[in-house]
């Protein structure tokens, strides 16, 4: 039976590769595309087993730590003071101060930001919007971190 070229490609889809001889046949076998289809599989091979690696440790350590603190007096506790005897793991003080911090900072920071962005896309010259733009751009590439540290040592 004659497979036309038509055929041929029906039977050999975007989602799946045609064998190395039949490439090498139709004269489009190229070995950079394999060694860079190699290398990437390999970095991908790679972050799957370091993310399994990680999942791993933090299994075997949380493991341990339960083992010693009960998880009720982890989740439940008021006190966090791990190096002051006596020992306590209590994370809700940590949980209730996050929880304030992102409360309050989306009440700043939710309104001035929709107000901005509705003036830049709605109100704004083209002049205006040219200036602003790259700089609240740059500002939104600094890692929120830094910010807190500048915030921190400013205070």
């Amino acid at each position: 039976m004659r497979i036309t070229k038509r055929r041929r490609a029906r039977r050999w889809s975007n989602f799946t590769r045609p064998p190395a001889d039949a490439l090498l046949r139709r004269g489009r076998f190229d070995w950079k595309e394999e060694i860079a289809r190699g290398g990437l599989f390999l970095c991908a091979i790679v972050s799957v087993v370091t993310t399994f690696g990680i999942i791993a440790v933090l299994a075997v350590e949380s493991w341990s730590f339960f083992r010693q603190i009960p998880i009720g007096d982890f989740l439940f506790g008021t006190r966090w003071a791990p190096l002051l005897e006596p020992r306590s793991y209590g994370v809700l003080p940590l949980v209730c101060g996050t929880t304030l911090i992102v409360v309050g900072s989306g009440l700043i920071a939710i309104p001035i930001g929709l107000v901005t962005a509705i003036y830049l896309s709605e109100y704004a010259t083209a002049k205006t919007r040219r200036i602003l733009k790259p700089i609240l751009e740059i500002l939104a590439g600094i890692p929120t971190v830094v910010y807190g540290y500048f915030a921190l040592t400013f205070v």
